[in-house]
């Protein structure tokens, strides 16, 4: 084996189990991304266009089930989907049992096969960074497979050069990730059939003002991508 494959395996056996995330979300220090940040804010201020009554939601990889409960509260039909069963039980509680839970792991269970519905908005937050860019164009895919001819794929991600990764670590004890550029994130859709509408960043200080355009897509916490089926 050569060293670069060996480097490849170890890296991938590294990568968050489903056990790794049972045990995240059941420690009380967690329980803080339940509730509104200015993330959260700005997040759902760029999802306002595309929430309503009606419409069909996934949120891939729902973690703390917050914005399963912003798109039941906006009277959407929702699906909060993640391999963590720790995550379903605080998004059922989140969502009131508003929300279908389904428990799968994106790289591989084929969603086509577990829902006959196509979404009109399919949103991830802190989901592709823990998985290596093969897996990442199986998720990629596997979303595009059950997104609406008219539909959205969402899509937010860690900047690699946010200062935010310098203390992750501390606030996220035991899960790994490899944060993103935003030409890595362009890629990533555009290869797997998708194509951007807008991307770029966000600036997640806790202040009113946030000059995203300006330097989110350079410094900004989060990157993100707004695309469409071609």
């Amino acid at each position: 084996m050569t060293t670069t494959k060996a480097k490849a395996i170890d890296k991938e056996e590294a990568r968050p189990k489903a056990n790794d995330w049972n045990n995240y979300w059941s420690l009380e220090q967690t329980q803080k991304f339940t509730k509104v940040s200015w993330s959260k804010k700005r997040i759902m201020r760029m999802l306002q266009p595309y929430v309503g009554p009606n419409k069909h939601a996934l949120d891939a990889g729902c973690g703390s089930g917050f914005f399963s409960q912003f798109f039941c509260e906006h009277g959407m039909a929702t699906t909060a989907l993640d391999y963590s069963q720790a995550a379903l039980d605080i998004a059922q509680e989140k969502t009131g049992g508003r929300a279908r839970l389904v428990k799968a792991n994106l790289v591989e269970d084929k969603l086509s096969r577990l829902t006959k519905e196509k979404f009109d908005l399919i949103f991830s937050d802190g989901l592709l960074e823990h998985f290596s860019p093969v897996d990442q164009d199986k998720i990629i895919t596997n979303l595009s497979s059950v997104l609406s001819p008219e539909g959205v794929l969402v899509t937010f991600v860690p900047n690699r050069w946010s200062p935010w990764e310098l203390i992750r670590p501390f606030f996220m004890p035991g899960i790994e990730e490899d944060p993103f550029v935003l030409s890595q994130l362009i890629d990533l859709n555009e290869r797997n059939g998708l194509k951007p509408l807008t991307s770029g960043g966000l600036n997640t200080v806790p202040f009113a003002f946030s000059p995203d355009g300006l330097f989110g897509s350079m410094w900004g916490m989060l990157l993100y991508t707004i695309s469409k089926k071609r």
